[in-house]
């Protein structure tokens, strides 16, 4: 049973985008799992509680990855010299085939789900590979770390290696269901979402054999979505019948409105892709190092967030090489920099308190009252102790959180929470 407790210390969160609210030696009430809100003093009420007193440390709510890929954490940090479409084939698919063989699983698994656990992220929609009993183990493993997770088994049925690609939609579909009907109802913390890789992965009868399973258990969709240029390129030759990307999903009802929905990157959405996003309700993962190191591109972020759409951070690793969203929030903040100085300079850069939204509530918003200590949301909180970061003048809770941010560094965490579980 999940109790009444407090946490005591400096405090930062956000009710919207536009402005950190930090506050000096304050007090989170946390009843159930679920966030009382946030107080200069502690309320009468909750007199005699169990408190967590962290001094001087700063409390943020945790972070939230919308894209990152399991199965690539084996290679992070390896190959980087190609463009997105031949790192995929050269090094992506040789290695998720590897999943095949479940100790190899087991050992790869192991090691991405310590990393998780051990940083900064609370929750986390990752992509595994095409093979069931490999990612209904990854599910395993993040259910045991106190991590909440979506998870989805990966489906693929053409323009991949023989290893790697489905033989037919009819089989991707009955592997789906079998692992579907192994996972749905075993998992208190994490569950699964539906994953084509992306639309030249996926013939049109696997798009309506996922649509249909869909419809069905009224599951969450993943995917990917005008990345790189020769990615948006293939997709028009692959759907002639479709103006743009986002189109090739829409039709399948696989793009928002009733189907939940993140799609990552988003660097080329046309202005009618963006007006779909928007009205569908997408959730855009924003992947800055991704984009940068397989020269994919910047996205908009500014355009995104001036017209009110969901938009949080993901990691893509292995395109990405780090797990931190720490990171993900400075690389955002710079990439948007050379934006506006190369590119366009009618989108001002982001802020740092747009990215620290971006990977807090913003992202959040995916899993439903999360990213914020707002009164009612799930109680997730990370502790950062930044003492061994002396300076000599006196700096602010807010400084002292940006430097944390820029300085991208999981060691400075001394406690994390998920749902008001210390884990």
């Amino acid at each position: 049973m999940k109790r009444t407790f407090a946490l005591r210390g400096n405090i930062c969160y956000s009710k919207n985008s536009d402005h950190i609210e930090c506050m000096e030696d304050g007090w989170i009430i946390c009843e159930q799992g679920i966030s009382q809100g946030v107080f200069k003093q502690l309320p009468d009420k909750y007199k005699g509680i169990a408190v967590y007193e962290y001094h001087q440390h700063i409390i943020t709510p945790g972070l939230i990855d919308l894209h990152v890929h399991a199965p690539q954490y084996s290679f992070r940090g390896l190959n980087m010299d190609q463009e997105l479409l031949d790192w995929l084939n050269t090094n992506t698919f040789p290695e998720e085939a590897k999943y095949i063989d479940l100790e190899y699983a087991r050992a790869a698994y192991k090691l991405f789900v310590h990393d998780l656990a051990c940083g900064a992220t609370t929750r986390a929609a990752v992509f595994a590979t095409l093979h069931v009993e490999a990612t209904e183990l990854l599910m395993d493993l993040l259910e045991e770390s106190g991590i909440r997770a979506l998870v989805g088994k990966v489906n693929m049925d053409r323009n991949s290696p023989m290893d790697l690609c489905e033989v037919s939609a009819a089989q991707s579909e009955t592997d789906t269901r079998r692992w579907l009907d192994r996972v749905c109802d075993k998992y208190k913390h994490v569950k699964p979402i539906l994953t084509p890789r992306f639309i030249p992965s996926c013939t049109d009868e696997l798009m309506e054999r996922i649509s249909s399973i869909q419809k069905e258990h009224s599951l969450s969709i993943q995917s990917h979505l005008s990345e790189n240029p020769g990615e948006t390129a293939w997709v028009r030759e692959l759907c002639p019948d479709t103006d743009f990307y986002g189109e090739a999903y829409d039709k399948y009802h696989l793009f928002g409105g009733a189907c939940p929905t993140i799609m990552a990157h988003c660097v080329y959405s046309s202005e009618r892709e963006i007006a779909l996003m928007k009205e569908r309700g997408v959730f855009i993962a924003h992947c800055p190092q991704s984009n940068t190191n397989l020269s994919s591109g910047i996205a908009p972020v500014r355009t995104y967030l001036d017209n009110h759409m969901h938009i949080g951070l993901g990691s893509d690793v292995a395109g990405g090489f780090t797990t931190s969203i720490f990171r993900a929030m400075a690389d955002a903040i710079q990439v948007s920099k050379l934006r506006w100085r190369l590119s366009d300079d009618s989108l001002k850069p982001l802020t740092i308190d747009e990215a620290f939204y971006l990977g807090t509530k913003g992202g959040g918003a995916f899993f439903g009252e999360v990213g914020s200590f707002e009164k009612g949301f799930e109680l997730d909180a990370l502790v950062l102790d930044d003492s061994s970061l002396p300076h000599p003048q006196e700096l602010s809770v807010k400084q002292r959180l940006e430097r944390l941010i820029y300085l991208s560094d999981d060691r400075h965490i001394v406690d994390k929470f998920v749902f008001g579980n210390k884990i």
